[in-house]
């Protein structure tokens, strides 16, 4: 979970979490502790957790805490390129997702298809069966000459069990 501090003109900084001012030292051990911290500026809502970091890393080395010159030359060097290779990944990364989402999708697309036919069977099998059922033994004559038996009640059942299943 993100911990959101927010900054203040005074450049005060307060930890929404705990509802308390913290020091640049504080924000530094709860990074150096795995917390990931969003910094916003109080009065216009913009994310300045870059400059703050900067701050917290420029405040270690007036301490005696610096950073090896090769990592700072590299991060000078790196500086715009970094960004825009990191917004390659995240677009490549959705991309993927978007491209494996939608073969996803056409299975289940197929699914529910053959789901509704299935359906319009069953619909047409109860009908039929309805009508067998329903009808007089005059009418039966070209289905059968008796009344409707134990198969025809067992279809029905089963065909009323699918429809359950189904819906």
């Amino acid at each position: 979970m993100v911990r959101l501090i927010k900054r203040y003109d005074s450049r005060k900084l307060y930890d929404t979490e705990e509802s308390r001012y913290v020091s640049l030292e504080e924000l530094a051990g709860w990074i150096r502790d795995g917390q990931e911290v969003r910094v916003l500026d109080n009065s216009t809502s913009a994310d300045v957790t870059a400059q703050t970091l900067t701050q917290i890393i420029l405040d270690e080395g007036r301490n005696g805490t610096s950073l090896p010159s090769d990592l700072l030359h590299d991060l000078v060097r790196l500086g715009e390129r970094a960004v825009h290779t990191g917004v390659e990944r995240v677009q490549k990364g959705v991309d993927t997702l978007v491209r494996k989402s939608i073969d996803r999708l056409a299975p289940v697309k197929r699914a529910r298809e053959e789901m509704q036919d299935l359906r319009t069977r069953l619909e047409e099998l109860e009908a039929s069966l309805t009508g067998i059922e329903s009808a007089t033994p005059v009418e039966r004559r070209g289905v059968a000459a008796r009344k409707p038996g134990r198969p025809v009640r067992k279809t029905a059942s089963r065909a009323a069990r699918v429809r359950k299943k189904v819906d």
